[in-house]
């Protein structure tokens, strides 16, 4: 079998790095005080709480996807962490769209267009 491993840019390992470790913050925020992100919603309406695990198990999983493929070295899988995360604030985009929500749009474009940029500097990458 061959060795696949690539030498990464610092640059690369930086960001994936950045953006993993801010999933498991949010993570974190999210199980231990919810309050201090979700300002506007009432906590203890029936349901919430489940909504806000989903939403930290989401998170958790993105820092795992981009910490995973940060451990692999791979380029490859980098590409698909980001494409993933892509995907995902797109889904924000659409969302934001039809809840009205200027806040979740705008912030959601914003990691559109950084997802893109890191990919498209990804795959200039030899």
């Amino acid at each position: 079998m061959i060795d696949r491993k690539q030498k990464l840019p610092i640059w690369l390992i930086l960001v994936t790095a950045f953006f993993a470790i801010l999933a498991f913050i949010v993570t974190s925020s999210l199980i231990f005080s919810p309050a201090s992100v979700l300002e506007t919603v009432d906590l203890k309406a029936k349901g919430v709480d489940y909504l806000i695990y989903m939403w930290a198990a989401r998170q958790f999983s993105l820092g795992f996807i981009f910490a995973f493929s940060l451990l692999k070295k791979s380029k490859e899988m980098i590409s698909l962490s980001f494409l993933f995360f892509l995907v995902m604030n797109i889904a924000d985009v659409l969302i934001g769209v039809s809840q009205k929500d200027n806040g979740l749009m705008i912030g959601a474009l914003v990691m559109c267009v950084i997802s893109s940029t890191i990919l498209y500097f990804i795959n200039k990458i030899k």
